[in-house]
């Protein structure tokens, strides 16, 4: 009795809290299978447990899963909201013990919106309202430094608008997907077809629609040709190209005549304009930039991005990812980070360089009052690293140094060659002080392009002239990347949330993985939504929301109004759609009964990089396995699947060979599967 409770959010994080505050032995215990963590600090006794993740969830008390509209919700715990969360109410239980014995509560989970509202909501159901005199710890990594900083100065929480901001989006985001969901499912069931879960978040159906637009500009283009003149010069045995001063001409005897002119002619340069220029170094990363720089760098999607630094976090390797900041405040200790780098040999010089030279990072324009910019904690790792935890570690710790670096100069060349009256220009690039490329390394991207010494008066011989219909090119489709990129720009979405968005649209079957193309199935969905409810696929509406929520999270409001106003407006949405069910359950109709729709799509293929992941059926035996989309042209890739189950996606990769998870639900529990029959996991 009498000691102090801390509760973290994950096992990792309590057992990181524990070995750091300790001051001497630690005492394991088990609760209702659940370990819990026993010592003494400062001659104070401490108890530290944890959740996984959300304990509590929003759901409606009615047991009908058809029935709407919904808006009477309430907090249950996870396992009565989610069959498959059956450790959740063991956890519950196990921390309702612990609390009857204390007498100080802590407030340990991770410092943001979602961190606040898994606490606050185990203090106030779990702890019997102790939300109010609970402390909190707030740090942003788990070294043993940070985690004895943050308990030495815990205080009570004040105002919790960040738990109040955390719990209304999730209200208001159940009531929202719900809601949309089942009108959507259930129109389709009313023409006679089979029920299917067809969702509509609040933040996926403005993404969907950036999608679908995307997609009817690429549908719609139609190709314009045109001619790129090119010409092949040489002098004193060294060739160049380059490329004719208007970069397209419409017609092509345009083109041919400037061919024939110019073919059997010489060429002298007319102008050589030489410039330095100087590139500062990019700033430290918040977690949109790191998601993006993944998915540039290794093709890694953003929910992939996350749970990888997410595992790098809890092992106390980078500091708390779910950051928007992109500065490195100087009660870091910034030099003892960069100190620790360099004990990893393949950083040192590089860490060298930077202590000697006493160097400060640059900032971004990016601030988060929680935490600082994502980045190492100077620790080497315990254990070997997987592949994309090696990746992502090495990413981060390279832009971590580069924002140390000083400008890298490149010189430019431009060079302009006259035959006749017809003009060609060529560049040229190369790298005159590397700078901080050199510490980013091979993410910098910059290539050279050295051009021979070329002086203006100089002759060249015409070897060549060179002439290409081209057509312009279309639209690109969204990838991961940049459709992130896009939500944070239209300001939906938060940065812990914006990423599972992105997964739900593919394991809806609504878009294909990596060039994001939108499905027969997304398109009826969307185009249903524009022509009956176009408040709930446009962005306004979602983004009066998240400011609204920014409001709460800095306690202007306690977030009831922003909870009526969301019921009106969904209210009046959901008219609309019931008065005309038979349409929009035609329209979805005919879309879940195409092939494209009966196709469940598991993930990206990891052999090919460019295909997706579906569950397939035999023609010849019936069974159902993995197979690529691109079979057979270019890839094979095929994984067995059990024969008795359903198969659920979760739209999340395996850590240790990238291929998709799953879940088969047959009776009571779930059984969780990497499909991969060679993964490193099935030997252990």
């Amino acid at each position: 009795m009498g000691y102090t409770l801390v509760v973290c959010e994950k096992p990792d994080a309590a057992k990181r809290v524990a070995d750091a505050l300790s001051d001497g032995a630690i005492k394991i215990m088990s609760v209702d299978g659940t370990s819990a963590y026993r010592f003494v600090h400062g001659g104070e006794e401490f108890v530290v447990c944890s959740a996984q993740g959300h304990v509590y969830g929003v759901s409606d008390p009615a047991e009908e899963r058809t029935v709407y509209p919904v808006f009477d919700v309430e907090w249950y715990p996870s396992n009565l909201v989610d069959a498959e969360d059956a450790s959740c109410g063991r956890r519950i239980s196990a921390i309702k013990k612990l609390s009857a014995g204390a007498s100080k509560f802590v407030n340990a989970c991770d410092l943001d919106v979602e961190g606040e509202t898994i606490g606050y909501n185990i203090l106030r159901y779990a702890c019997e309202g102790k939300e109010k005199v609970a402390f909190r710890a707030r740090f942003s990594t788990l070294t043993e430094e940070d985690l004895r900083r943050a308990f030495d100065g815990i205080e009570v929480e004040e105002g919790q608008g960040l738990a109040l901001a955390g719990r209304s989006r999730h209200v208001i985001d159940f009531v929202w997907g719900v809601n949309f969901s089942r009108a959507l499912s259930q129109s389709a069931v009313g023409t006679g077809h089979r029920y299917r879960t067809v969702s509509m978040g609040r933040v996926q159906g403005p993404t969907l629609g950036f999608l679908v637009d995307r997609e009817r500009s690429i549908r719609g283009f139609v190709p314009v040709p045109s001619w790129k003149v090119s010409g092949e010069f040489e002098k004193d045995g060294k060739k160049i190209t380059a490329a004719y001063f208007q970069a397209r001409l419409p017609a092509g005897a345009s083109a041919n005549s400037v061919r024939n002119e110019c073919l059997g002619m010489g060429a002298v340069a007319v102008s050589v304009r030489k410039r330095m220029t100087q590139v500062g170094p990019p700033a430290p990363f918040n977690i949109g930039e790191l998601q993006k720089e993944a998915y540039r760098a290794f093709g890694y999607t953003p929910a992939m991005t996350m749970r990888v630094t997410e595992r790098l976090y809890l092992g106390a390797l980078v500091s708390y990812p779910r950051t928007d900041s992109q500065r490195l405040p100087p009660s870091l200790n910034l030099k003892g980070i960069v100190a620790g780098i360099g004990r990893i040999p393949e950083y040192s010089e590089v860490a060298t360089s930077i202590l000697e030279s006493g160097a400060n990072p640059v900032e971004g324009p990016r601030f988060d009052p929680a935490h600082p910019a994502l980045h190492p904690t100077g620790q080497r790792p315990r254990k070997p690293l997987n592949r994309m935890e090696s990746s992502i570690f090495d990413l981060i710790v390279r832009r971590f140094l580069a924002a140390f670096g000083p400008y890298a100069k490149r010189e430019l060349v431009d060079v302009t060659l006259a035959v006749g009256t017809h003009k060609f220009d060529l560049s040229g690039w190369r790298t005159v002080f590397p700078g901080w490329i050199k510490y980013y390394g091979r993410y910098a991207g910059f290539r050279d392009r050295e051009l021979p010494q070329i002086s203006v008066g100089d002759n060249f011989t015409v070897t060549d002239v060179v002439v290409e219909e081209e057509f312009d090119q279309r639209p690109r489709r969204y990838n991961p990347g940049s459709l992130l990129a896009k939500m944070e720009e239209e300001g939906i979405g938060t940065k812990a949330t914006r990423a599972d968005t992105i997964a739900t649209l593919v394991g809806r079957g609504y878009v294909s993985e990596g060039e994001m193309e939108v499905t027969d199935l997304g398109f009826a969905v969307a185009e249903a939504m524009e022509r009956f409810a176009p408040a709930i696929i446009g962005t306004n509406l979602t983004r009066e929301i998240e400011e609204k929520l920014e409001v709460v999270e800095k306690r202007v409001e306690n977030g009831a109004a922003i909870l009526r106003e969301t019921v009106r407006t969904i209210a009046d949405q959901l008219a609309l759609l019931s008065a005309e069910e038979g349409a929009l359950g035609r329209e979805l109709g005919a879309a879940l009964t195409s092939p494209a729709a009966k196709t469940s799509v598991l993930g990206r293929c990891p052999v090919c990089k460019t295909g997706a992941l579906v569950v397939v059926r035999s023609r010849a035996t019936g069974k159902r396995f993995v197979g690529c989309s691109n079979y057979p042209s270019t890839c094979r890739a095929s994984a067995p699947l059990p024969q008795r189950g359903t198969v659920k996606t979760t739209s999340r990769s395996c850590g240790l060979c990238s291929w998709p998870i799953v879940y088969i639900t047959r009776g009571r529990r779930p059984w969780r599967l990497c499909v991969n029959p060679g993964c490193p996991g099935e030997k252990k």
